[in-house]
């Protein structure tokens, strides 16, 4: 006969489930070959299948895809059913995203109902009788100026020579702005010290600079560069700045712990991370340098400055055309539209999908 001592000494064990928790389920899915272990094939497919379907994160109303695949990867079995299941939800989201980008026509009907509404307007005060013809043209008087200007090759002159030269300066203001802004970000004492002077030169109206560049490189293309780099400069080292500012500290903690050098982590954690504060910096520093442009065109002339939109809009000053003016706004106004749908735009949207930030968003 066993011992009491050897039954108390023993510990005790966790409470059997009673067979009778079983018990419907072995008669309803049978044992696999007589062993009394129930089929679990059988039992998936059995009523209790739904219970296995249904996750307890699973929203209510989830699409399709995303109950397949929540479904599959919840599932104690790993067979090739499942598999295809898993496969089948992937293939789902996937064509679900590709078709949501298809459809959204929006993105280009909606400007050009916009753009067709304030032409209408435009054309309605015109033929009120407000102001005069000469004062106000009406937009099929401004077409009929563009269609001069090009057939004189004047449009395509000025539209080059102004893109050119802000394409190349905004390019140059970015490799200058670049490491100062990552130089400042990192180095406390720097920022301290030339921090508040770069915010009062994004402050500071660029036509402002454009006498004193007039002295300095006189009527040249320098003249204009200059004007570009003080407008876009201080623009993308600050958006730079912000955009550092908002990475979590963990990433520098991380980088250090791995042995990363201080360019390395500028370069490899600091500025990928720092990228959406970055391109708004751009976009910003875009913007600047488009307008600093325009104003140095308008106010430095002659010389060996050759004819872009500024010059042709102060063209139309000097003649007292209101269809080249309007002509030249017109195209000034296309061009930075242009630009920011082309580039970067589709930029910012590749990077907010690709971290995740684009859900909820009315781009």
């Amino acid at each position: 006969m066993p011992s009491k001592f050897l039954w108390s000494s023993t510990p005790d064990a966790a409470p059997a489930p009673s067979p009778d928790r079983f018990r419907p389920a072995d008669e309803a899915a049978g044992s696999d070959s007589g062993n009394g272990l129930p089929n679990a094939r059988k039992l998936a497919s059995g009523p209790s299948a739904d219970a296995l379907d249904a996750t307890p994160g699973a929203a209510p109303g989830a699409k399709p895809g995303a109950a397949s695949v929540t479904a599959a990867l919840t599932r104690s079995s790993s067979g090739k059913e499942d598999l295809r299941e898993l496969e089948a939800g992937l293939d789902s989201l996937q064509s679900d995203s590709i078709r949501k980008a298809r459809i959204d026509w929006s993105r280009i009907l909606l400007p050009v109902a916009a753009l067709a509404v304030l032409v209408i307007l435009w054309q309605l005060y015109v033929s009120l009788g407000f102001k005069r013809r000469d004062i106000v043209p009406g937009p099929m008087d401004v077409i009929s100026q563009i269609g001069t200007l090009w057939s004189e090759g004047k449009l395509q002159e000025a539209v080059w020579t102004s893109l050119q030269r802000g394409v190349v300066g905004f390019l140059i203001s970015v490799v200058i702005a670049t490491p100062v802004g990552l130089l400042l970000a990192q180095v406390a004492p720097l920022r301290r010290a030339f921090g508040p002077l770069i915010s009062g030169l994004q402050v500071l109206p660029s036509v402002a600079w454009v006498p004193a560049a007039i002295l300095w490189f006189g009527l040249t293309d320098a003249t204009v560069y200059f004007v570009v780099f003080m407008g876009a400069i201080p623009s993308i080292i600050n958006g730079l700045i912000s955009g550092v500012d908002q990475i979590p500290p963990q990433y520098r903690s991380v980088g250090k712990v791995l042995g990363a050098s201080r360019l390395q982590l500028a370069l490899q954690i600091i500025l990928p991370a720092a990228l959406p504060g970055y391109l708004s910096g751009l976009k910003q520093g875009w913007a600047f340098s488009w307008r600093s442009l325009m104003a140095a065109e308008i106010i430095a002339v002659g010389g060996t400055i050759g004819f872009g939109l500024g010059s042709m809009l102060d063209q139309g000053r000097v003649l007292s055309d209101m269809t080249i003016v309007m002509s030249a706004i017109l195209l000034i106004l296309a061009v930075g539209i242009l630009i920011e749908l082309l580039v970067f735009a589709p930029i910012e949207k590749r990077l907010l999908r690709r971290r995740g930030l684009l859900a909820g968003s009315t781009r």
